[in-house]
């Protein structure tokens, strides 16, 4: 899970790409990366480990000249340790000139190594799947050039063959060197990427035209001033020309939308819109169907108060009060200055992280019967130190509920849970696992109850849902594959 952002523009872009990272930073504190390309076609790249006010000093952005580019901010979905060499973006010198990034994470990584040694004659130096894409796409781009220039036409072939190579999952926005800027999304649309325009300012002399932009949330146009246009179709790819012609193609056969649930329940922030589905009303109405199985499941009278953990639930929770009628206090104060702890790498800085992030104010917790509602229950290592925290602040006794259903398998598709053995429920039923967290009771929303909380009034017709059921929508996910996935996380 990272986000990422590309605008072309009829001025300097680095200030407004930097400031559209800073709004996508909580889909990844790892690393940061930029792009920036000159009408010359000269490209100019920062990328460093660190949040985006660490990594970019003022000489940095100096030198990220020009009216094009692209910007990343990435949390390492394989192994636990932060290596720079795979931050983002990725470059290679052929055809013209390309820097990619990408959200995401492709599924066939083993085949296609291979296939690029040996037949696409192209040299990889990290393990990075979005190295992998970038020299896919420029191999592909490679293969179309029959003359002195590149047309839309040529560029959409490639991709329809990067579509019919590569699996997974793959937002992905590059910059064409002398070109322009390409976005596309794999033929699911699993990871989020949305369009926006606006009138460009008058500039003298020259050819008033719009500018654009593409970015993982739709909080970035909004923020910047952008019209949102529409979501980019899965299998579609869209070609933003230097002059601002806007061409679309959609280049995947039997392309079909199934985003990623995991969106809605934890990534994105709840002021985004994503394909057509507002973050914030999904959550509230996770909260008015988790209400129905919290009383269902709990004894009557067992629950004095109702408290969020901050942030991404408290919608749910809002509604969990609202509807059984009960107090909704806030018990938990947290330190914004502390990444999202489920994205930190490794279970022994997840675990520190948890005190150094939500501190427990016991005057809302002395004597009372607290039902505490999270969004998700993943590895158990944040719900287990926040219940031993409510009950160190006097609890009489603690409820957890989870707005989402029980994560029994891995999620292959660009968020950190790979590994079976990390995750708390999977082997064990729900008394097990309540056992384990070392709660009173435990509450889980329902698979079923979650799907309608997201598609509810909406055009959906099916939801990636693999890490609660199990079903991988791209159809190519094999037991040999997460056995290799689990091995390679261990070694």
């Amino acid at each position: 899970m990272c986000g990422i952002v590309g605008m072309a523009g009829q001025g300097p872009v680095n200030q407004e790409i930097y400031d559209a990272l800073l709004l996508l930073q909580h889909r990844g504190q790892d690393s940061t990366g930029m792009a920036t390309a000159e009408s010359t076609g000269v490209f100019h790249i920062h990328k460093a480990r660190g949040q985006v006010r660490e990594a970019f000093r003022t000489r940095d952005m100096r030198a990220l000249l020009g009216d094009i580019g692209l910007g990343h901010v990435r949390y390492a979905t394989k192994g636990t340790a932060s290596n720079e060499e795979e931050a983002q973006p990725f470059y290679v010198n052929a055809p013209y000139g390309i820097v990619l990034v990408h959200n995401g994470n492709l599924t066939n990584t083993r085949e296609l190594t291979s296939e690029l040694f040996s037949k696409d004659r192209r040299h990889l130096n990290t393990s990075s799947d979005t190295e992998l894409l970038v020299n896919i796409l420029g191999s592909e781009l490679q293969s179309e050039i029959t003359g002195p220039d590149l047309d839309p036409a040529q560029v959409f072939r490639a991709v329809t063959r990067v579509h019919e190579r590569v699996e997974g999952s793959y937002a992905s926005i590059a910059l064409i060197a002398g070109y322009g800027l390409l976005a596309f999304r794999d033929p699911f649309g699993i990871r989020p990427l949305i369009l926006g325009k606006r009138p460009a300012p008058e500039v003298p002399g020259g050819e008033p035209r719009d500018e654009w932009i593409v970015a993982s949330e739709s909080l970035v146009l909004e923020n910047g001033g952008f019209e949102v246009v529409r979501d980019v179709e899965p299998g579609e790819a869209v070609f933003i020309a230097l002059d601002g012609t806007l061409h679309a193609q959609q280049c995947a056969a039997n392309a079909t939308l199934a985003p990623c649930s995991f969106e809605y329940v934890y990534l994105a922030r709840p002021d985004s819109v994503m394909n057509g589905v507002s973050v914030y009303e999904t959550r509230l109405r996770m909260g008015e169907r988790l209400a129905d199985t919290v009383a269902k499941y709990t004894p009557a009278g067992s629950i004095d108060v109702v408290m969020p953990i901050p942030d991404s639930a408290r919608p749910a929770a809002m509604q969990v009060a609202r509807k059984l009628g009960i107090e909704y206090r806030e018990g938990f104060y947290k330190n914004r200055y502390v990444g999202r702890t489920f994205i930190m790498p490794g279970q022994a800085v997840r675990k520190k992280s948890v005190r150094q992030k939500l501190n427990a104010m016991s005057t809302e917790f002395q004597g009372k019967n607290v039902l505490l509602v999270d969004d998700s229950i993943v590895r158990g290592t944040t719900s287990r130190e926040i219940i031993q925290m409510a009950r160190d602040a006097g609890a009489t006794s603690v409820t957890f509920a989870s707005a989402a259903p029980p994560v029994r398998f891995p999620h292959v598709y660009g968020i950190n849970m790979p590994s079976r053995h990390e995750l708390v429920a999977h082997g064990r039923t729900i008394p097990e696992i309540a056992e384990e967290l070392g709660c009173d009771y435990l509450v889980y929303q329902e698979v079923d109850d979650l799907k309608a909380a997201i598609m509810e009034g909406t055009d959906l017709v099916d939801l990636d849902m693999s890490c609660f059921d199990g079903r991988y929508v791209t159809g190519t996910v094999s037991e040999e594959y997460l056995a290799w996935v689990e091995g390679s996380q261990e070694s």
